[in-house]
């Protein structure tokens, strides 16, 4: 399968075609087609070749001096769910911290410069501080919230998506159970409610079930697991400002592409 490398530069793009040739020879059974985009100076450059490697999915590896560009890059790649791949940012803040010279005395400069690397611990630590209706008091700081029933995939799909850099939390939906009022406070565009059909949500509690030992009561019954989605479905109707997305059948990439997808349309 042919893979896409774009080049980013706000010169020649020298300094990376050379790194990216050397970490090649360690991957001489993949076929790669290289994009060089050079003289990057602007935001919509780079808009234009975040959307360029969305079209084919590709990886982009760059050497911007700008920390404002960095950082754009940084923030468009995650919204698109594109692997960038900065080259400047990092050794700029191991020279800046070396020299101990006057950009070292800018505060928060090591991290603003690996934003990237603190950005998915800080997402994968809230997500999990935020698993399963923890910490509801906390959810405005929150940048996805998924609601749905058990089995519904909100942990995994919340782990996946805080590995990209985002910080999610779920809330889980009982049967006649109120959801948190803190809930309804939030931006609408950040509710994604999980749904699916009451058949395939049965089947994948009867394994849960029979790995507990059969003591979950009736909770992989088909008709308590129908009238739990009827509720969950009553809730999120009254909020037609959330997102409804069908996970049936859908592996976890997919779910979180088609989330990403409509927060950018948003």
């Amino acid at each position: 399968m042919l893979q896409h490398i774009f080049i980013v530069s706000d010169g020649t793009g020298g300094t990376a075609k050379q790194a990216l040739k050397a970490a090649l020879v360690q991957f001489e059974s993949t076929e790669v087609e290289t994009h060089l985009r050079p003289d990057v100076r602007s935001e919509d450059q780079v808009l234009d070749i975040i959307y360029e490697a969305y079209k084919i999915k590709g990886l982009i590896i760059h050497t911007i001096v700008s920390k404002k560009l960095r950082n754009l890059i940084l923030e468009q790649g995650r919204l698109h769910d594109l692997l960038t791949i900065d080259l400047m940012g990092p050794l700029l803040a191991q020279l800046s911290h070396y020299f101990e010279n006057s950009p070292s005395e800018r505060p928060g400069i090591y991290h603003t410069l690996n934003k990237a690397y603190f950005q998915r611990i800080e997402a994968v630590e809230f997500t999990l501080r935020h698993d399963d209706g923890q910490r509801v008091e906390e959810l405005n700081n929150a940048d996805i919230v998924l609601l749905g029933v058990s089995r519904t995939f909100k942990t995994p799909l919340s782990v996946y998506m805080s590995h990209k850099g985002w910080r999610v939390a779920n809330i889980p939906i009982i049967l006649n159970v109120p959801i948190p009022d803190i809930v309804y406070d939030l931006a609408p565009e950040k509710i994604f409610c999980l749904t699916t059909i009451s058949s395939r949500l049965a089947e994948l509690r009867k394994v849960r079930d029979k790995h507990l030992g059969g003591l979950t009561g009736n909770y992989s019954e088909r008709s308590y697991v129908h009238q739990e989605l009827n509720y969950a479905q009553k809730i999120f109707r009254l909020h037609p400002k959330w997102t409804i997305v069908n996970v049936t059948n859908k592996p976890i990439e997919e779910i979180s592409s088609e989330i990403l997808a409509n927060i950018r349309k948003k």
